[in-house]
């Protein structure tokens, strides 16, 4: 429904139906562009029917002289003349002679009854032949029983073959198209064969006329030409023809190369044979060329009209939408403060404007919630399992106080209980989030310490820290679960006396603290999923990898944390990289 006061021309609906009534326009162009297309379309078809016809036409042509040598073939298998000559072998030289007389009558009647006929001739396996007449002498070089023709006859085939060259007589040397078929007498066999003269087929393919440039030519079942307009400029290679068989009978294809071509396609049910007509386009749309170009100018003015009223149009609905983008582009980089200035429109991009706004406004709060919610539940977390001090670890502690003490080792006892003593303290009577680096060095050298008692001669360790970093404040509880891993997953497993090692100190923009073993190491499938969500367990790992590299991140952001280097059979190198206080900056 339109809105009151002429709004409606300023809501993006209207601007939207503004914008329709130019691409009107670009539908009077494309009704154009379809009439010229139909017109191509019409004198196109006309093309491809008058094609069609003329090489259904030629085909039939083709078939009949093929079916006159099928005739003639039959006729020959079937006499009794032929039989006789060919397979009589014990008749005396004069019977031989009669019947190579009658023989050859026979091939004579069967020549006059068209000039299309070549050669007409028998061959038997035993060497025995008779060509056209009894004069006629086979050319002793021709080599025909390697050809195509006679080894398939003399398999049983019928063979029609490809236009060559036929040497079969002497001297003669006729370009034909050759049927071949079997004369079997019992175990006897023998071959005839018939030439068409291929000068025929070629007449009739040049008498077709299909434009100044078209032409028509032929193909055998193989892909093999029998016929083409151009045969030698192809067989040198100075002319390529784009079509390949594989087109179904009638079918149309156009190809860009020698100018556009359109081949109508023709397959002969009695050769096999592809009659193609290659049809050029450019001739057939000579009398729609006018027209197209006056279509063609016409369209142009009317687009660019279009086009740029549509570039004015568009830009004011867009402009106040790109502005929108990048607002939007700025919240999904993270910078949730992004201003965003409501355009003065009064339209559906206004209303936008205004819901995205106080969209960002309550994802502020969000966040804010979230990031509170998360300090206190790591807050929690870490407090939580602060105070449960890992109870076989007391307990094995307390154990070995008690047998050192048995065994009268006092100073050991002594050593043991204060490092326990230390432990717990700052276990349960520090519950400030932040420590010193000092402090944390320290908690972790009394777990150490007890750790290197009840362990023997199988845990050493060092502290190598820098000074000048012991009294910047960090999350508390980051080194000792770590070193807590080392010694649990990396040392209790080695054999041999194992190594925890801990260095501190600065690194470009950054502090980074390591811890390193040389324990068994993790393979590559354990590197990969070190970070993956777990269940904590305080028995196994105190607070977990996992929580101490979140809270790390929770303080500081995203790009500190932890990191992870190992080898199998090569230890663990775990950084904790953290920020620099601001007074060590610059």
């Amino acid at each position: 429904m339109a809105k009151q006061n002429g709004s409606y021309a300023k809501s993006l609906q209207g601007k939207i139906n503004i914008s329709l009534l130019f691409i009107v326009a670009a539908a009077v162009v494309s009704f154009m562009v379809i009439s010229i297309n139909q017109s191509r379309t019409a004198v196109r078809n006309t093309a491809i029917e008058y094609t069609s016809q003329l090489i259904e036409m030629m085909n039939e042509s083709i078939d009949s002289y093929i079916m006159n040598m099928e005739s003639i073939a039959q006729i020959v298998v079937e006499d009794s003349d032929v039989r006789s000559y060919l397979f009589s072998g014990t008749e005396s030289v004069q019977q031989q002679e009669r019947y190579g007389g009658k023989v050859t009558e026979l091939f004579q009647t069967l020549k006059d009854t068209g000039n299309d006929i070549c050669n007409i001739g028998i061959i038997g396996e035993d060497g025995r032949y008779l060509i056209n007449d009894s004069d006629t002498k086979i050319n002793p070089f021709a080599g025909y029983e390697e050809r195509e023709w006679y080894k398939k006859a003399l398999s049983g085939e019928e063979v029609i073959t490809s236009s060559h060259v036929q040497n079969i007589v002497s001297d003669e040397f006729p370009w034909v198209v050759t049927l071949s078929r079997e004369i079997r007498e019992g175990e006897k066999s023998a071959v005839f064969f018939v030439d068409l003269n291929f000068g025929s087929i070629s007449r009739l393919c040049e008498k077709t006329s299909l434009g100044t440039k078209g032409y028509v030519f032929i193909m055998d079942e193989g892909g093999n030409l029998i016929y083409h307009p151009r045969q030698r400029l192809i067989y040198t290679g100075l002319w390529e023809e784009e079509f390949t068989l594989g087109m179904e009978k009638g079918e149309e294809v156009v190809f860009s190369g020698d100018g556009q071509k359109l081949y109508t396609v023709s397959r002969s049910e009695v050769t096999g044979w592809t009659m193609v007509g290659v049809t050029y386009l450019d001739e057939m749309m000579a009398r729609t060329n006018r027209l197209r170009n006056l279509f063609y100018l016409m369209a142009i003015v009317l687009v660019g009209v279009a086009l740029n009223l549509s570039i004015i149009l568009t830009d004011m609905v867009t402009k106040p939408l790109r502005k929108l983008r990048e607002s939007m582009k700025a919240v999904e980089s993270g910078n949730f403060d992004v201003e965003i200035e409501e355009p003065d429109t009064g339209d559906e991009i206004s209303d936008l404007f205004r819901s995205f706004r106080h969209m960002i406004l309550q994802i502020r709060e969000l966040i804010e919630q979230n990031n509170a919610e998360q300090r206190e539940k790591r807050k929690s977390e870490l407090n939580a399992l602060q105070a449960q001090i890992n109870p076989h670890f007391l307990y094995n502690t307390l154990d070995s106080i008690i047998w050192m003490a048995e065994g009268g080792n006092r100073k050991e006892v002594v050593l043991m209980t204060s490092s326990l003593a230390k432990l717990l303290r700052k276990s349960i009577s520090n519950k400030n989030e932040m420590v010193t680096l000092q402090e944390e060095i320290e908690y972790t050298r009394s777990y150490l310490t007890i750790q290197k008692m009840r362990y023997m001669d199988k845990l050493e360790y060092e502290i190598d820290v820098e000074p000048a970093i012991l009294q910047m404040e960090t999350v508390k509880l980051i080194i000792q679960p770590l070193v807590e891993n080392a010694i649990y997953h990396g040392i209790k497993y080695k054999e041999g006396k194992g190594l925890v090692r801990i260095e501190g100190g600065f690194l470009e923009d950054q502090v980074v603290l390591r811890v390193i073993d040389n324990g068994v190491g993790m393979t590559k499938e354990q590197l990969s999923h070190v970070f993956d969500e777990r269940v904590t367990d305080t028995r196994k790992n105190g607070v977990g990898v996992l929580n101490v590299h979140h809270r790390i991140q929770l303080y500081y952001g995203q790009q500190y944390g932890l990191s992870y280097e190992s080898r199998e059979g090569e230890g663990v190198r775990v950084s904790i990289h953290l920020p620099l206080p601001d007074l060590m900056r610059g």
